[in-house]
């Protein structure tokens, strides 16, 4: 054990070092620091951290969120064994922004990117950046998306996207997910033991292969799945759907229409995009299942935070859209399963519709380290929901945030788009056409019925409008 890690191992460092000044006297302290460490309770000591996170995938494309196709056992068993958030989303539904809302806990409009590029946040004020300060092994593997990778700021990085089958020097190609296993076995099965972890696995699928015009690429053992099995089409993949988006929306320049024409503008072409689709989810989860038992073998899992969620929803071909961007509940909502040792085992299995948002993963994986949190970063713990269900949290927990997106390349291709999100309404601005829409959520769930217009709705419409700019100055 090197300096460094007893360092941050035990908040008694401090003073330790404080008296420790001879060769002497530091080798009495760090034999002292040894026994202190290990006799600290299980319920006090940091956690390792698991993140698995994919990509384009929403949150109702698990098993055990009700879809009735993919096949997603070892997700299934990870939230029968922890907790699961059915109302988790992201406050920016494109995958550089929330990836480095993730990092930095904040907002696009505090961290600063706004598509792809690097963040402005300091990296000593990332999750990452903090856990390795204070004595964590930290790895990344997989997609990045934030400008260049900053490999030397992590202690196993390796970064790589865009493509379901990646070039090997010598070796022919393996496939993006095969990879994303392979990296993160070393990862786990070299890391230094007498250090806490923190692993992210950042999945390039279920995203696209842009480029590509069969678009999803699985892996020749999965073509067997799902062959047989019919997917159903959404119940907003009509006209009418479309027709009752917003105008700019609907025009064939908007970039969820043009994708839409990529995969889903037969039946045919659905069936087959979207039964590939769920191929490269299930060769995730078969993933997440192996890491899992990885962390068994090595005798840790019951010493790890293990968090199953992923950067933005997804358009199935509904309101005949495809991708993400839009402040639609099928483009913001995600996936979120949390297994935390430090749960009672009554709370195992459980579902929580508190609004649990990406912003809020960095701040929670900090405190099951016990590291603080910088005073910018914006996310929440969001622990206490699970571990003291039974004590409301304070300040009480948000019903309510503000989403937001950036122009992407043009307002025709993908429009700016502010909201204000509650479990009961919507109202979104789309500024560059100065549109509004205000959706009562608990007579029209799938936001058919634009309301903004209604005299009758009218104290309504302008209340949210003033929350939302409120909200959105908090964001800053």
């Amino acid at each position: 054990m090197t300096t460094r890690q007893l360092k941050t191992r035990t908040p008694l460092n401090a003073w330790l070092r404080g008296i420790c000044y001879s060769r002497l006297q530091r080798a009495v302290c760090t034999l002292a620091c040894v026994a202190i460490v290990w006799t600290v309770p299980a319920a006090e000591r940091r956690l390792n951290v698991l993140l698995l996170y994919a990509d384009d995938w929403r949150h109702d494309s698990i098993g055990c969120a009700g879809n009735v196709v993919v096949k997603t056992p070892n997700i299934d068993r990870l939230a029968s064994q922890g907790v699961r958030f059915d109302r988790a989303c992201v406050t920016t539904s494109i995958c550089g922004v929330s990836r480095a809302s993730l990092l930095t806990g904040q907002w696009m409009s505090r961290h600063g990117n706004e598509g792809f590029a690097m963040f402005k946040t300091p990296w000593a004020e990332t999750f990452p950046g903090l856990l390795r300060t204070n004595g964590y092994w930290v790895g990344h593997v997989g997609k990045w998306h934030n400008g260049k990778f900053p490999g030397d700021q992590y202690d196993f990085g390796r970064s790589y996207m865009g493509t379901h089958w990646i070039k090997q020097p010598g070796s022919g190609r393996v496939h993006v997910t095969k990879k994303n296993e392979v990296d993160a076995l070393e990862f786990l099965r070299t890391r230094p033991k007498e250090q806490p972890f923190c692993l992210t696995v950042a999945f390039f699928a279920a995203h696209a292969e842009d480029p590509n015009p069969e678009q999803f690429l699985p892996q020749p053992e999965s073509m067997a799945l799902y062959a047989d099995l019919p997917v159903p089409v959404p119940a907003l993949a009509t006209e009418t759907a479309l027709h009752r988006l917003p105008p700019f929306l609907q025009q064939p320049a908007n970039e969820g229409r043009i994708r839409w024409k990529w995969r889903f503008d037969t039946p045919e072409k659905y069936q087959r995009m979207m039964k590939n689709y769920y191929r490269l989810c299930t060769e995730v989860d078969a993933v997440c299942g192996t890491l899992v038992e990885e962390l068994k073998k090595q005798n840790v899992l019951d010493q790890t935070l293990v968090i199953f969620t992923t950067d933005n929803g997804y358009f199935h071909g509904d309101r005949l859209l495809a991708d993400k961007w839009y402040p639609y509940e099928e483009s913001i909502r995600v996936p979120l399963v949390v297994v935390d040792p430090r749960m009672k085992s009554g709370s195992q299995g459980s579902v929580q519709s508190d609004f649990v948002l990406n912003v809020d993963l960095a701040p929670t994986i900090l405190a099951a380290a016990g590291v603080g949190t910088p005073g910018r970063m914006q996310g929440r713990d969001f622990s206490p929901l699970y571990l003291t269900p039974d004590k409301p949290p304070v300040p009480a927990w948000r019903q309510e945030f503000f989403y937001e997106h950036a122009t992407i390349t043009s307002s025709n291709r993908i429009p700016t788009s502010h909201a204000l999100v509650r479990k009961d309404l919507k109202y979104t601005h789309w500024p560059e056409f100065d549109y509004e829409e205000l959706f009562d959520l608990r007579h029209d769930p799938l936001e058919q019925e634009n309301l903004a217009a209604d005299p009758t709705r009218k104290a309504d419409l302008e209340k949210a409008r003033a929350r939302m700019h409120v909200l959105q100055a908090e964001a800053r």
